[in-house]
């Protein structure tokens, strides 16, 4: 029996399956795919030398983690974001910090600004001549500065001799009253703010020794350098209102004793006390006719460093009323001073005389100086 069915050429064909309904669809398999062999390593690298590889930078641990924190109901509902763990080598690189530039455009001003210096320009002939007027200028003002210093009552600020000292001492009994206490006074711009001071004098008390001129406590403080003799007048001012008495003590103390009180009187600030004030002089059917103790309204001395001399100065009001708190001229003409005393004018009445005194003395002095030499 023939198991194949032979084809045309003879051969038998081969023998076919039976034939049954394809109960499923039959799926074509799905091909293998392989990977193929990996090429070893030294195959696929060149040789490296140890001198060509760049050694890797050390890796730093992260720090450690802070333990949890316990709970707490006054916390924050918003946890705080976790910290970077990444090490200083893995930062980025911080910025370089902002440096203003060369020049910045000027700001507007404000509304209290300060203007700029305006710019330097070069000196000229015009501004060496200013310069140089400028000079003079400054060394008038130190002149009359100098000056200054002898009407606010700065007697150290003249020097003098051994000869001049003496000539002083005996101006008292050479020189007329009326060279030293003249019937009127005029001090143009004196007053404040530069008005003009005018006073005329009301009488001259007798040349008498320092018994009963001054307080007690005074005396006490002045008997260092004896006392040989007192000049004191009264004046009246312009206006009649005004009364001030002026008086020059003549001591019969050295030089070195004159510069001791001097130095006593300025350091312990004497002449700022009321238990220190001088005594006034009264003249009857004048408008100092009640001027006494309880009417001083302010005062001033003056110790002489270089001269024999304590000159001084007490005002009050010519209608006699008393003042409860006399202060001393320099307080009374302090700017913005608002008693009575200050507003009335009375501290600048016993500088400006006091003043006047001290300058008058001291022009004697050199007057007699001069001709002493001229007769010799």
């Amino acid at each position: 029996m023939s198991t194949g069915v032979e084809n045309g050429a003879g051969q038998p064909s081969p023998p076919q399956p039976p034939a049954f309904p394809a109960l499923y669809p039959t799926t074509p398999p799905r091909p293998v795919h392989r990977p193929a062999a990996r090429e070893p390593v030294a195959a696929r690298r060149p040789q490296e030398r140890s001198s060509d590889r760049t050694p890797a930078p050390p890796t730093v641990p992260p720090p450690p983690a802070a333990p949890p924190a316990a709970a707490s109901p006054f916390l924050s509902r918003h946890p705080e974001p976790p910290r970077p763990t990444t090490s200083p080598q893995q930062q980025a690189p911080q910025q370089p910090a902002w440096t203003p530039p060369e020049t910045e455009p000027p700001a507007a001003p404000g509304p209290f600004a300060v203007p700029a210096p305006p710019a330097r320009r070069p000196r000229t002939a015009a501004g060496r001549t200013a310069s140089a007027l400028c000079l003079v200028l400054g060394l008038g003002l130190f002149t009359g500065a100098a000056t200054g210093a002898l009407i606010n009552h700065d007697p150290a600020a003249v020097g003098t001799t051994q000869g001049a000292y003496a000539r002083a001492g005996d101006l008292w009994h050479s020189v007329p009253v009326d060279t030293l206490l003249p019937p009127v006074v005029s001090r143009p711009g004196a007053g404040p703010g530069g008005a003009d001071r005018t006073y005329t004098r009301i009488g001259v008390a007798p040349a008498a020794g320092c018994a009963g001129a001054f307080d007690p406590l005074l005396a006490k403080v002045l008997a260092p350098v004896g006392c040989v003799q007192v000049l004191r007048a009264t004046y009246v001012d312009a206006t009649s209102s005004r009364v001030t008495t002026v008086g020059l003590l003549v001591t019969g103390g050295d030089a070195a004793g004159m510069s001791a009180l001097n130095h006593r009187w300025t350091s312990e600030h004497l002449g700022s006390r009321l238990d220190l004030m001088p005594h006034p002089v009264a003249f009857p059917g004048t408008a100092a006719a009640s001027f006494g103790d309880a009417q001083r309204a302010s005062w001033t001395v003056s110790v002489s460093a270089t001269l024999p001399v304590v000159v001084y100065a007490v005002s009050g009001f010519a209608d006699g009323r008393p003042v409860p708190e006399p202060q001393p001229a320099a307080v009374a003409t302090a700017p913005g001073a608002t008693t009575a005393p200050a507003q009335a004018g009375l501290g600048t009445d016993v500088l400006v005389l006091a003043a006047d005194l001290e300058s008058r003395l001291h022009q004697a002095v050199t007057t007699d100086a001069t001709s002493s030499r001229g007769a010799s």
